[in-house]
């Protein structure tokens, strides 16, 4: 079917205005992150008027900046692994025996509506629980993210295992394979689309998180992440603005270049997903 050209108008007016609300915000960053508090108040969009390289100085040489930044990278790295394992290996089996097995349907479903829970619901009632247990630490803020994470990726991971063809793995039964021998060598490598889209999502969750954190880990500073450090630049009557762009465009370079690394998979894992045979 050919397009029209108010079609291809439309579409390009909306990409346009998609890009520009994508990349304003991260212009705005940058240049606000080389210029200093005087710069930025005198004109906010203008780039800087030369190279100002204090404020990345100033944020490296504070005091502790490398170890809420190594906390930043614990946390990440932790969930992620412990996602890579977990999520999977919840979903294959219950993709694969939903129709047949009660139970693994009614899981199924228990945690389809944990999807459906607003954060601010469950939020007093998470942080009583982890601070009865004695988990109002790193490695408690990496369970509650597993926890978290848990619902919506058996949803979508459920949605991708459906779509796959189950003849390979009934063959690799019949040479003599096991469940997990199954699993670990013929599905897990095909689940590597749906695996980097949602390890890119709580990638973006946990790197960016501030509720948790200040949540869990306001009462032990050396386990401050990167984005409570940052929350120390506002103060009640003021804002440093050089401060807070500058260790901004700091934290967001690593997880650019993770998801520049992962992004390839995308398109192609969530539009496997959506797709049942």
């Amino acid at each position: 079917m050919k397009e029209s050209p108010v079609y291809k108008l439309t579409t390009g007016m909306v990409l346009g205005a998609g890009i520009l609300l994508i990349l304003f915000p991260c212009y705005f960053v940058t240049v606000s992150a080389f210029k200093n508090n005087a710069q930025i108040i005198t004109n906010f969009f203008a780039p800087p008027s030369s190279l100002f390289l204090d404020n990345f100085i100033a944020i490296i040489k504070k005091q502790g900046f490398f170890r809420y930044f190594y906390n930043s990278i614990w946390i990440t790295v932790i969930g992620l692994l412990g996602g890579f394992l977990i999520l999977p290996m919840t979903s294959y089996p219950i993709a694969r025996m939903m129709g047949k097995s009660r139970f693994y349907r009614y899981l199924y479903y228990f945690l389809l509506i944990g999807i459906f829970v607003p954060f601010q619901v469950k939020m007093m009632p998470l942080i009583k629980l982890t601070s009865m247990m004695g988990m109002m630490n790193k490695l408690g803020l990496v369970i509650v993210y597993y926890a978290g994470s848990i619902c919506e990726g058996v949803f979508l991971y459920v949605g991708y295992i459906s779509s796959l063809s189950a003849s390979i793995e009934e063959a690799a039964y019949i040479d003599g394979a096991s469940p997990f021998q199954t699993y670990w060598r013929i599905v897990l490598p095909q689940l590597a689309p749906m695996t980097a889209t949602i390890m890119i999502s709580n990638g973006l969750w946990f790197w960016n998180d501030f509720t948790l954190p200040l949540l869990m880990l306001n009462t032990r500073p050396k386990e401050w992440t990167l984005v409570l450090f940052q929350y120390n630049f506002k103060s009640k009557y003021y804002i440093d603005y050089s401060m807070v762009f500058a260790s901004l465009f700091i934290s967001c370079i690593p997880i650019i270049i993770f998801y520049i690394f992962m992004q390839k998979h995308i398109i192609s894992g969530l539009s496997g997903g959506a797709v049942k045979e």
